[in-house]
């Protein structure tokens, strides 16, 4: 490399020196100090909607009789659900399956024949009356469901819960905040970033039933406590300490 372009490299190099002392000089400015803090914050509520899944199994020797015993079932539910004021909009068949019932023949090694044929159909409810879920569990099941695969309680309008957590852990972010500012003896400043999610979901009371009633037997009116569902939110916020 020649002395001229080492000459012209050096130059650049005290140029830039001597810019960076005058930014340095006029002030740049500093670092801002913060103190980061996760808030959390929980909002409950009673339930004001419940969900229920009704199945009927069925098993007979050809897929055909199994299906007709199965829809003639599936009938009688629906109807039992239609006295007890529910929506057609409110009822949705969640599931439908066939399979063959296989048995080991014992004369034969690794031979198998069909003897029958399972059929299941669950129905899922929607019951808008909570009150009501004890009332339409007993007409399912006196219509002939020889399955109940779970009671899911919910709030329609979470708007109301999830603000009451969102205030809440907010107050707690800015609680945490006040208070290592004070133990580091510095004053806590203005939010400079906040970001926030949900964590925890919707606590919800489930009851399972498989195979206690027949067509003939009256279910009695099971008791249900709805309780209370909750909903957590956690902030993660900075501010600025001075």
């Amino acid at each position: 490399m020649s002395l001229r372009i080492l000459g012209q490299a050096a130059l650049l190099a005290m140029i830039a020196v001597a810019l960076s002392g005058a930014a340095w000089a006029q002030g740049e400015p500093a670092a801002v100090r913060s103190v980061s803090v996760t808030g959390q914050g929980e909002a409950s509520g009673p339930p004001d909607r419940a969900q229920i899944s009704a199945g009927v199994q069925t098993i007979a020797t050809t897929v055909a009789q199994a299906s007709q015993q199965n829809q003639a079932i599936v009938d009688a539910i629906m109807r039992a659900l239609a006295q007890q004021d529910i929506d057609k909009k409110n009822i949705q068949t969640s599931n439908y399956s066939i399979w063959p019932e296989q048995q080991h023949d014992p004369q034969q090694i690794n031979q198998v024949r069909i003897t029958g044929y399972n059929v299941s159909n669950v129905v899922t409810v929607i019951v808008e009356d909570i009150d009501k879920v004890g009332e339409v569990l007993a007409a399912v099941t006196n219509a002939g469901a020889n399955s109940i695969h779970g009671v899911q309680f919910m709030v329609e309008d979470t708007a109301a819960l999830e603000q009451r957590a969102r205030a809440a852990a907010m107050a707690d972010a800015r609680a945490q905040a006040e208070e290592l500012a004070k133990l580091a003896g510095v004053e806590l400043g203005e939010v400079l970033t906040i970001s926030m999610s949900s964590g925890g979901g919707y606590p919800v009371p489930m009851m399972e039933a498989r195979g206690g009633y027949m067509m003939s037997d009256a279910a009695a009116v099971p008791g249900i406590s709805p309780g209370q569902l909750s909903v957590n939110i956690q902030v993660y916020v900075t501010f600025a300490i001075h």
